[in-house]
């Protein structure tokens, strides 16, 4: 089940999937970001850095097929092809699934810069499933990365912690510590948007998040019941039943891949403000 590719990135791009706050659906969003990826035919690995607390396994439903994973890998107890789980449902996606027993520190920056290598000669595009927050696992998810997708909700607190996370981007990074390399270009997704809830002023609007965090948005992401199903079942959701929440994904991807694509977000209509959204989308 993919697309005929348009246009392959050139080598390898590293992207982190991160947030500041727990909770928001990054998990949830990195397996769905990679599973659409490789929808549209591009050979794409999803990486879990999150040692000692591997979800993403579960997210991907293939938790019964790791023998390997991504630590042993660093520490020369596997092979990388032996790590590497190809999805069932789409053959150009495969998952390096994290250690649920060592330490976080066992992450190391030779070890991931070498993985993360070897890894861009085979793919088109390296997913990195961050922690949240701002310990070593994080740093180490981001600090490699050529583009980050900042996963937050419409809430004052996540949005605060994601706008620290930016910070960390623009200046703990291999692309802020060179000084000819391009910043990590960070795009903003925005999960479960709640119409009713920002009409009655208990979430913030789209436009309030943008204004306080002065990043592109990457898409809007509705609560729906179909990305818990879906989460439930070991199922990203741009492969379960169509959706809303299903669609706003696949818009999601699109945008990460360079389409312009209409930025549809139901509830807030004002035409300033989906002008706006139009125009940072591109």
């Amino acid at each position: 089940m993919t697309i005929e590719l348009k246009e392959k990135p050139p080598l390898g791009r590293v992207v982190v999937i991160t947030s500041g706050k727990g909770g928001v659906g990054k998990t949830t969003s990195a397996a769905a970001i990679s599973a659409g990826l490789a929808k549209q035919g591009f050979r794409t690995v999803v990486i879990d850095f999150d040692v000692g607390l591997r979800n993403l396994d579960m997210t991907m439903g293939c938790e019964r097929r790791v023998v390997f994973d991504f630590i042993n890998v660093i520490q020369g107890d596997a092979r990388l092809k032996q790590a590497l789980i190809r999805d069932k449902r789409l053959d150009n996606l495969f998952i390096l699934p994290t250690s649920q027993t060592r330490d976080k520190n066992a992450l190391t920056k030779e070890g991931v810069a070498k993985v993360l290598d070897d890894l861009k000669q085979e793919f088109d595009y390296i997913v990195c499933d961050s922690p949240a927050g701002i310990e070593h696992g994080a740093q180490m998810a981001m600090f490699f990365a050529d583009e980050a997708v900042v996963v937050t909700n419409p809430e004052v607190s996540s949005v605060r912690d994601s706008d620290r996370i930016l910070g960390l981007l623009s200046s703990q990074t291999k692309r802020a510590e060179s000084a000819d390399a391009e910043p990590v270009k960070a795009q903003v997704l925005l999960t479960r948007h709640d119409p009713a809830r920002v009409q009655s002023g208990e979430m913030m609007t789209v436009e309030d998040v943008l204004e306080i965090l002065a990043v592109p948005l990457l898409g809007v992401i509705p609560e729906s019941p179909a990305i818990l199903r879906a989460s439930n079942i070991g199922t990203p959701v741009v492969l379960d039943e169509p959706s809303v929440a299903r669609r706003a994904y696949e818009d999601a991807v699109r945008r990460l891949t360079g389409t312009e694509v209409e930025m549809r977000i139901e509830g807030e209509r004002r035409p300033r403000l989906l002008q706006r959204l139009f125009g940072r989308a591109s």
